[in-house]
């Protein structure tokens, strides 16, 4: 008998001991749902894009279908459509890499639940063959002493708790087993699904690179005409620059000349001051030393600006990538910096700033709290209007009718004027551009969410 109760007590050790050894690894899920969101976040900005993009070429006239507005759009839509297939593909890696994971624990869940079920039918077996009162007494009194009794007593009880335990156990691998197992079927299904958007938008992609290839084989045809048209638009773009630079300049000197003013109405006063302490003549006592003038230091290159003003371009500098974009709604059409035309091959152009297109009859507004120091008829059409944010300029150009005037404080987002509309190459447009000094910057970087 003792020896029957030994082998059935190292039975159950064995079983406590493969028991705690199953242990299910943690969820590493956590880092792919969070990409997952990302790309169906990404997914759904692109899909509004296309959406804008598509509203534009709808509204173009069917005078104009061949316009390089509407050839520069489709170049847009193309860049977004390529984006959204990357996306997706994204989507099908992340989900594949979910697939495995799920089938690898689903295999362990597996393996983990028929040890489970064998041990503790091995449980069952032994608690059978000793399930009358008279066993257990028998296995306690047999004992040799009284601390022995007691520690056999335990035994027993542990081995009933574990029994139970052993069950509950089984119940919660055979429920996290079923909802892997669903979850499997809707990853699938939703793999699936990714796979048949990302074919439907491969057919699109080659439907408007067809479009695009008809644009621009009309425009080919005019391209004596079009260079003529772009060596001017980039001449205009130079003189706008200049423009720019020379309200800058205004600026610089009108600052300059208002702290001048006020550091000779101070010296003028500290003067009369003076004067009025000097002791009369016969008085005896030694007159004060003259003051020193206060010297002026006006950079040629900054406006003199006051605390507020470097208070606010510290705020401008902390929203890089942060900005809200100067219009509603609407998609960069032009990058900044230099780039090859996208009708005229080797025609090299450069953009000071971005061009966003966007629909027709649109509103410009502030990109951040600041002043507006400066309104002028662009060079390039329209007008430009430029406001200040401490030592950062936000410049804003091909405005149609201006709300503002020079001296005004604006708030972000405030509407600042009306975008204006390119009867020519039928297109809405304005040109944004960012500068620190007399250095322009991408305006990409700045802007949240740059599309």
């Amino acid at each position: 008998m003792p020896y029957k109760f030994k082998r059935n007590r190292c039975i159950v050790l064995l079983a406590l001991l493969v028991s705690f050894s199953i242990i299910l690894p943690p969820s590493t899920f956590a880092q792919s749902k969070n990409s997952k969101k990302e790309l169906e976040n990404r997914k759904k900005r692109i899909n509004e894009e296309i959406n804008q993009i598509n509203s534009m070429l709808k509204a173009t006239k069917a005078s104009k279908k061949n316009s390089l507005g509407t050839l520069m759009t489709i170049n847009v839509k193309l860049e977004k459509r390529q984006e959204l297939i990357n996306t997706i593909n994204a989507e099908i890696r992340v989900l594949n890499k979910d697939i495995l994971a799920n089938e690898s624990e689903s295999e362990k869940l597996k393996k983990s639940l028929d040890k489970l079920k064998k041990e503790y039918a091995r449980m069952i077996l032994v608690a059978q063959r000793n399930q009358d009162a008279y066993s257990s007494l028998m296995f306690i009194f047999a004992a040799d002493d009284f601390n022995q009794a007691y520690a056999r007593l335990k035994y027993l009880q542990q081995y009933s708790g574990f029994r139970k335990k052993q069950a509950a156990e089984i119940i919660q691998t055979q429920n996290e087993l079923e909802v892997k197992i669903n979850t499997l079927k809707l990853q699938r299904d939703e793999k699936n699904e990714l796979l048949k958007n990302e074919q439907s938008e491969k057919k699109n992609l080659d439907k408007e690179r067809n479009e695009q290839e008809g644009v621009l084989t009309e425009l080919k045809k005019k391209e004596k005409e079009l260079k003529a048209s772009l060596e001017k638009k980039k001449q205009n773009s130079i003189e706008l620059q200049l423009a720019i630079k020379r309200m800058m300049a205004e600026e610089i000197k009108r600052k300059a000349d208002e702290a001048a003013r006020e550091l000779a109405a101070k010296a003028k006063k500290e003067k009369e001051e003076e004067e009025r302490l000097k002791p009369k003549k016969g008085s005896g006592s030694t007159p004060p030393p003259p003051k020193e003038p206060v010297k002026t230091n006006v950079s040629d290159s900054k406006p003199v600006l006051n605390n507020e003003a470097l208070a606010l371009g510290s705020e401008f500098s902390g929203n890089r990538g942060r900005l809200p974009w100067p219009v509603d709604k609407g998609v960069i059409c032009e990058t900044y910096g230099e780039h090859e035309h996208p009708a005229i091959k080797g025609f090299m152009m450069f953009n000071s700033g971005v061009e966003i297109c966007t629909a027709k009859g649109a509103q410009a507004r502030a990109v951040f709290e600041g002043e507006v120091t400066g309104i002028a008829i662009s060079p390039t059409g329209g007008k430009l209007v430029i406001i200040r944010h401490g030592e950062y300029l936000s410049v804003y150009s091909n405005i149609g009718e201006v709300f503002v005037k020079t001296g005004q404080k604006v708030k972000v987002k405030e509407v600042i004027g009306t975008v204006m509309y390119d009867e020519e190459e039928d297109k809405t447009s304005m040109n944004l551009q960012i500068w620190k000094g007399q250095k322009t910057m991408d305006p990409s970087a700045w802007l949240s969410n740059a599309r």
